[in-house]
């Protein structure tokens, strides 16, 4: 056998081998799901011995960037510094991106001022902790003993005791007796 004929074996021996099937490489692909599952999760933010902050959630999945979801519910309570509930949010679902510091409720949205009776509903609401605000783009509808007010997009500090609608729908007096 020449030289080239050897040579040509060779790179046919190659060829056949190296013409397997294809690899599975799904091994290989990043994993995007929950890092971590928790279930019954209440988180208190304390100062100075006073709750001022309970978040609780019937599930948790923490992903590996530091987001979590709340995917059966969430609910928050703030307390002022005599340690009294004051207001409350409640979504269907819960978000938190950790990168933009912000909490994200879904669906049937809530939140209920309990010293000046006022409730918000959205189907959509934030709540930025650094800046103590809640804020929406979407529409809402908040009641108090006296209005009732429709509109589209509203900001309010995370109490719910001051806000502003940015675009007003409809409002009216609620009167006496009225049923909600």
């Amino acid at each position: 056998m020449t030289r080239i004929q050897a040579v040509f074996v060779f790179l046919i021996i190659i060829a056949l081998t190296a013409c397997g099937g294809e690899e599975d490489t799904s091994f290989l692909e990043s994993y995007l799901g929950p890092t971590s599952i928790a279930y019954d999760v209440d988180l208190s933010h304390s100062d100075s011995t006073v709750i001022k902050i309970n978040l609780k959630a019937k599930k948790q999945l923490e992903f590996s960037n530091g987001d979590n979801e709340f995917p059966e519910g969430i609910e928050i309570f703030f307390y002022n510094k005599e340690g009294e509930l004051t207001t409350t949010i409640r979504a269907d679902r819960g978000y938190y991106i950790r990168k933009e510091d912000i909490y994200r409720g879904e669906g049937d949205v809530q939140v209920e001022n309990l010293e000046k009776q006022q409730k918000l509903a959205s189907e959509e609401l934030f709540w930025n902790p650094t800046k103590k605000k809640i804020y929406t783009e979407k529409f809402v509808t908040i009641q108090d003993p006296q209005r009732l007010i429709k509109g589209t997009g509203m900001e309010a500090d995370e109490s719910f005791s001051e806000y502003e609608i940015y675009s007003v729908i409809d409002s009216r007096t609620i009167i006496p007796g009225e049923g909600n």
